[in-house]
């Protein structure tokens, strides 16, 4: 990878991880008959571990993993019995989706998999695949040495600014598989926030209603943040628009206004679609909708929950937003504006002029969802939203990793057999479209504008660029194929030192 970074020089990155794995499989597909096989045989039980929570000798599964109960999943005709079946490790063992055990068989479209959080199986040869929450993933805390029969599968449905490492192609390459909110991943979640085209037609409170609200001396725009200093630097967008239309701030970020009552005020409620907070959200004419950070497809309640109500976002935060729209008139973008003051401009007169305002509401007419696109992602969606007649997205990717993994094993069989006629099976890697995610930017004005000791700056860019380093000490390491994790900071002052010298 080529590039630069504010004063530093140009950038190179290590080998690609993935011919290291493609080697590393190949080896793999090539050894004999006993590697692949579903007995309850070890692989390296004696070989050291590095990251905490790895057990010093691997052990073999216990009884749980022979009786572990069905999962009600989609079924299949896999007879295997459960210690014959491949497993797969939630690493971050907190989004463990199947309680209260630990372990769990899953019948997914293509075979079964033993599911579980119990790490005292992380090196166990059955162990397929191990799957991390991007938000706790870090690459000083990775399992080392990386086992080259496992696959690494990343699930990240929360904002880029979680973990700014998987934005850089050293940090998303290190998984085979992703489940992100971009729509490139292989498991897309971008539309987890849209429980589906009935939440767009919701009705909306009638103009004469927003109208009178207004005459009440209530602002046009409503503002309710309460994460300040966040990488999309939203407040000081929000602060300089202020300057120009009257904006209710009722969150911690630019308060301005207090919410009518005591209940209101409480941040719980705040965060649900609670029914008397809801209704008072609505009478809005404009919700401010700035996401917490910049990236393709990054969507949140911000942005639907106001289209539910039948507000207009005023919206930042994902470049792609229009893919997703009902129609060509739904929200208003921020960056199509020259500045503050013109889109102030511009929200003034929708105030004041009630038919120019109402054709930004008309997708919620009858026939008034035209984006095909969008109306085709969630009829394929194959997860729901607050929807228990259909699995959550945890249990879905679960499956996917499940059936990619059968598959896997089946091609290396058949590699085997063949003797080399058939190619052994190519590992897949994610790119960095499945997640990558620009440079924060200022809110307002330019980076140059910033005073060396700004705080956003001295927090976020310096977040971003460090996040890359990490990315490239922790691909280094497994190249290596280093087994103590102590060492990852003698990597980063060498990628610190190699930096100084390019300089």
């Amino acid at each position: 990878m080529g590039g630069g970074r504010p004063g530093g020089g140009v950038r190179r990155s290590p080998a690609p991880l993935w011919l290291a794995l493609a080697l590393a499989w190949g080896a793999r597909a090539a050894e004999g008959p006993g590697a692949a096989d579903g007995e309850a045989g070890l692989a390296d039980a004696a070989e050291p571990c590095g990251a905490e929570g790895w057990a010093q000798d691997a052990v073999p599964p216990g009884a749980a993993f022979v009786a572990a109960a069905s999962y009600r999943g989609p079924g299949n005709n896999d007879t295997r019995s459960n210690k014959a079946l491949p497993i797969l490790l939630w690493w971050s063992g907190s989004l463990f989706p199947h309680f209260p055990g630990d372990t769990e068989r899953i019948d997914c479209p293509r075979g079964s998999c033993l599911v579980t959080r119990s790490r005292r199986v992380a090196r166990h040869r059955r162990t397929k695949a191990l799957i991390f929450y991007g938000t706790d993933f870090r690459a000083y805390e990775a399992p080392l040495p990386r086992l080259p029969h496992q696959t690494w599968a990343l699930f990240h449905e929360e904002s880029p600014m979680n973990n700014y490492l998987l934005s850089h192609p050293p940090g998303i390459q290190l998984f085979n598989y992703t489940a992100t909110f971009r729509r490139e991943s292989d498991y897309p979640l971008t539309l987890q926030w849209l429980p589906g085209v009935g939440y767009l037609r919701g009705p909306a409170v009638p103009l004469a209603e927003k109208d009178e609200w207004r005459r009440k001396g209530y602002g046009p725009v409503l503002y309710m943040q309460s994460h300040c200093d966040v990488p999309s630097d939203r407040d000081r967008y929000v602060r300089e628009l202020m300057k120009y239309i009257q904006v209710d701030s009722y969150g911690k970020c630019l308060h301005n206004r207090e919410l009518p009552s005591e209940r209101l005020r409480d941040t719980s409620t705040a965060t649900t679609e609670d029914s008397e907070f809801m209704a008072f959200i609505a009478r809005y004419k404009f919700h401010l909708a700035l996401e917490n950070a910049i990236c393709d497809d990054y969507m949140t309640e911000k942005l639907w929950r106001p289209m539910h109500l039948g507000a207009v976002p005023v919206y930042r935060g994902s470049p792609a937003v229009q893919d997703w729209m009902p129609n060509n008139l739904s929200i208003i973008l921020i960056d199509d504006f020259e500045s503050p003051q013109e889109l102030a401009k511009y929200l003034d007169f929708l105030d004041k002029n009630g038919e120019e305002y109402m054709k930004y509401l008309e997708y919620k007419n009858l026939g008034g969802i035209k984006n095909q696109f969008l109306l085709e992602s969630l009829e394929r969606r194959e997860w729901g939203v607050n929807d228990m007649t259909l699995p959550n997205y945890l249990n879905g990717f679960e499956c996917f990793v499940c059936d990619r993994e059968n598959t896997r094993a089946k091609e290396e069989q058949e590699h085997k057999k063949s003797r080399g006629k058939i190619p052994a099976p190519r590992p897949h890697i994610a790119q960095f479209k499945h997640m990558g995610c620009p440079m924060p930017t200022p809110g307002f004005g330019s980076v140059e504008d910033l005073s060396g000791r700004d705080s956003w700056k001295e927090m976020w860019l310096q977040d971003y660029w460090q996040s890359l380093d990490q990315g490239e000490a922790l691909t280094t390491m497994i190249h290596h194929n280093e087994s103590h994790q102590g060492r990852f900071w003698d990597y980063m002052h060498e990628i610190f030192l190699k930096r100084t010298r390019q300089r």
